[in-house]
């Protein structure tokens, strides 16, 4: 179907002609779902379907700023818990801190930040209890 429209041949008699042969030629066969019934939406019609499916697909979400730092701040602590060393630790709270004490000092849009910067060394003792 990679030909071009000849002229004078109005387009949709064209389209009908190249679906028609690929029909024949069997091109539409192997195609995934094929003689299968639509999936069913529970939640029925949604315009915004198809970037909903993609961004599900590509493993994105779109939060307010508030709880997409308060889940950064969640992965951070569980990073430093599994880091390899003390020094990985305070890393990775100093990075988080640096995220967090700007937020508390502003007001965020949407809900409370509801976060504090995390103790370095109060992550690096339970880092420690968790090497035991």
């Amino acid at each position: 179907m990679t030909e071009r429209k000849p002229p004078g041949v109005s387009f949709e008699s064209w389209v009908d002609r190249q679906v028609r042969q690929a029909t024949e030629n069997g091109e539409f066969e192997d195609l995934p779902g094929f003689g299968k019934p639509l999936p069913e939406d529970p939640g029925g019609y949604d315009e915004l379907w198809w970037i909903k499916g993609k961004m599900h697909r590509e493993g994105l979400a779109v939060l307010p700023p508030a709880l997409a730092l308060r889940k950064e701040a969640e992965d951070a602590l569980a990073e430093a818990l599994r880091a390899p060393s003390e020094a990985a630790v305070r890393r990775i709270v100093a990075r988080i801190n640096e995220r967090i004490t700007p937020a508390m000092l502003r007001p965020p849009p949407g809900p409370p930040l509801g976060l504090k910067p995390y103790d370095a060394d109060a992550v690096v003792e339970e880092w420690r209890r968790g090497r035991r």
